[in-house]
């Protein structure tokens, strides 16, 4: 559906562009202006106040979204032994124990959402790097996807939970998805409000000035509404 279409045109036209909607209101008007024949995914994008070329102002982080994301997330475990053992109880789709699941993913195969290895499988998996990173796949302590054999089963239940990775990209922005348009109202006010506040926590050392410029929610489809974030 381009831009122009009568449904897009209809559906913008409901949205008063210079606005910053309430949490609650901006959620309201994100279901009512969807018009995709699928349930569409709800996305937040913000612009940040910060310049991503400077080391000081990085801004990442994770958050667990209270009413996960109404999606299956296939969880792919790199470990061995004991790790692997505690993977395959707390029902990983994917154990990598051997050199052939490495093999198999650097000859391109990626059918997973997100992967998690243990400490001592990271220099092998090190070697999936050009694979891995390029589709924010790659385990990383600072995301907490890499973690101690004890801890994997917590880690795939934060994973089918509606855990969220949130990255700044070259531009200064975020973009996550923080539900499905069936979701009630209620519970994608609560996962926007968890998604705001974890930014918001992450704010670097070497951000000046307005931090959240600008936040907006938008439904697969629809038109961007622009939400007042409260600072």
């Amino acid at each position: 559906m381009s831009k122009d279409g009568k449904k897009y045109k209809a559906a913008a036209a409901k949205v008063d562009r210079l606005k910053n909607y309430s949490v609650d209101e901006a959620i309201a008007l994100v279901k009512e202006t969807n018009f995709a024949k699928f349930d569409a995914t709800v996305e937040c994008h913000v612009r940040l106040g910060v310049d991503p070329r400077q080391a000081d102002q990085q801004v990442r982080g994770v958050v667990v979204l209270p009413n996960g994301l109404g999606k299956t997330v296939r969880i792919l475990v790199f470990a061995q032994g004991e790790g692997a053992r505690l993977a395959q109880e707390a029902g990983a789709d994917y154990v990598a124990d051997t050199d052939e699941w490495i093999k198999k993913i650097q000859d391109g195969w990626t059918d997973f959402d997100v992967a998690i290895a243990t400490p001592d499988m990271m220099g092998r998996v090190g070697r999936l790097g050009k694979v891995l990173g390029p589709r924010g796949l790659m385990p990383n302590p600072k995301a907490g996807t890499v973690a101690p054999a004890g801890d994997i089963p917590r880690v795939i239940r934060e994973a089918r939970a509606g855990r969220v990775e949130f990255r700044l990209d070259k531009t200064g922005n975020l973009h996550v998805p923080v539900g499905k348009a069936s979701f009630p109202n209620q519970s994608l006010v609560e996962n926007l409000n968890a998604f705001l506040d974890a930014v918001k926590k992450a704010k670097p050392s070497g951000a000046k000035g307005n931090y959240l410029r600008r936040v907006t929610v938008t439904s697969t489809m629809g038109p961007g509404i622009r939400v007042d974030a409260g600072v």
